[in-house]
């Protein structure tokens, strides 16, 4: 151990003393901030789209009996023919017309070739308009929601949560979490926005679930 790390650590004993560490000091942190919702689910659904659509996202709101058509109209607006899915994502989501490439059958250098990526999510957050992605089967790798332009993400209007907090809370466990808060985007010193720096430049949501 270098001489300098070994003052440091030598500073660090002797602030704390003979004070034991305590497995319960964290839970001991006064949280004086907000931790639950307080609006109703439609508030909080129209809160999470207003955010998204902030950030330059696109937003569809459907049925869960409408999924599939309203992918396919997304899709033929942004004029997206050869997307990636997610292995779990459910067969009856993937509209006719479209090539669609199992994740199996890429690797990351071949992500950047192909229009976007479809996937599912873990929980939403209205209060900052986050996707949360914990990489379970219908979310996919992390490279999906990173390496191609595009991404499509289906969000079900009881993932949403009003809170960072409950988001959170949803998504503890996960070895790996991805939040996205609408298209990818970056601003240098003089304050020009680039977008697609660390990630897709279009971000489209299909919202299922709630009121029109």
């Amino acid at each position: 151990m270098s001489v300098s790390r070994e003052a440091i650590f030598g500073r660090i004993r002797r602030a704390l003393g003979d004070r034991p560490a305590r497995a319960n000091d964290y839970d001991a942190i006064p949280r004086a901030y907000r931790r639950g919702g307080a609006i109703d689910p439609d508030a909080r659904l129209a809160l999470f789209q207003s955010r998204i659509e902030h950030y330059d996202g696109g937003v569809h709101r459907c049925g869960a009996n409408a999924i599939a058509d309203t992918i396919a109209a997304v899709l033929a607006s942004r004029r997206k023919r050869r997307l990636v899915v997610a292995a779990g994502v459910p067969p009856a989501w993937l509209a006719p017309r479209v090539e669609w490439i199992a994740e199996a059958d890429t690797a990351n250098e071949d992500l950047d070739a192909i229009d976007g990526a479809i996937t599912g999510c873990s929980v939403a957050i209205a209060a900052t308009g986050t996707i949360v992605l914990r990489h379970g089967a219908s979310e996919g790798r992390r490279a999906l929601t990173l390496i191609p332009d595009y991404h499509l993400c289906v969000v079900f209007a009881d993932q949403v949560v009003e809170t960072v907090p409950e988001g959170i809370a949803r998504a503890q466990g996960a070895p790996l979490l991805t939040t996205i808060s609408g298209p990818s985007a970056t601003a240098d010193i003089e304050m020009t926005r680039i977008k697609g720096v660390h990630g897709p430049r279009t971000l489209d949501v299909v919202l299922v679930g709630g009121p029109p």
